[in-house]
């Protein structure tokens, strides 16, 4: 008990170690054999003859026997895919960093999901050698190239639009007309997300357009709403609304 005290260990541990005959020997640590083994061969011959489709080789070793999900192939294609995987599929995790995967001659990881949507919604100029590459590299897919057009193209929109782009005189002249277009080609694109995007611009269409073209900003009115919660969560909920009115009304 006192030693367990003073280590700050459980009584049951410094028991074990005390009636042990001698110093356990640390159980080695590393990778566990996997299911997989057996059909690395294979693998990495279809690998070597082009095929980078996970749910094809998962299906070829299905029927050699494996008894694995495609899961397992996915995650061992990850880190030795030398083009990005359709848009739309769940991104695979990388095992292993990009020194790895350079070091076996094979292209780095992409980046996260977020990394990679803020480098497609920015100007081609704008983006430095290795961002520039990433973007060439995800772009090799046509659905991913498409996606990443519209992106580019809405965002400078936006932009353009802005409070700066008013200022340096680069706003359009025809802002409507652009969006307009912009929505027709997003809808017959063919990828679901950007259509989806598309069709609920359109639905709050009136206030899309306006945000375009007028001057005016909705700060003001969200500073308002953003003061109005922290007077009402400063109360932890129980306040009554007459309470909550009078705080706003001695505040203002």
């Amino acid at each position: 008990m006192a030693i367990a005290r003073a280590m700050g260990l459980a009584r049951g541990t410094v028991r074990k170690f005390a009636y042990a005959e001698s110093f356990p020997a640390r159980l080695p640590h590393g990778p566990a054999p996997s299911i997989l083994d057996p059909h690395l061969p294979h693998l990495e011959r279809r690998l070597a003859e082009g095929c980078e489709n996970g749910m094809v080789l998962w299906r070829e070793l299905r029927a050699m026997g494996f008894a694995g999900g495609n899961k397992q192939v996915h995650r061992w294609l990850a880190e030795r895919r030398t083009v990005p995987a359709k848009v739309g599929r769940r991104r695979v995790e990388d095992l292993h960093d990009a020194e790895t995967a350079m070091g076996r001659g094979r292209a780095s990881p992409l980046p996260t999901a977020r990394q990679l949507a803020w480098l497609l919604v920015q100007p081609v100029a704008a983006l430095d050698v290795t961002a520039a590459a990433v973007v060439r590299r995800v772009e090799q897919d046509r659905d991913a190239a498409v996606a990443a057009n519209l992106a580019r193209r809405f965002t400078a929109l936006v932009r353009a639009c802005g409070l700066r782009g008013r200022a340096s005189c680069v706003a359009p002249t025809k802002p409507v007309t652009e969006l307009d277009a912009w929505l027709a080609e997003a809808r017959a694109c063919g990828i679901g997300a950007v259509a989806t995007f598309a069709i609920g611009l359109e639905v709050d269409g009136a206030a899309v357009r306006a945000a375009l073209t007028e001057p005016w900003s909705s700060g003001q009115a969200e500073g308002q709403v953003n003061r109005l919660k922290l007077l009402k969560r400063q109360t932890y909920g129980r306040a009554s609304f007459n309470l909550l009115r009078r705080r706003v009304l001695l505040a203002a």
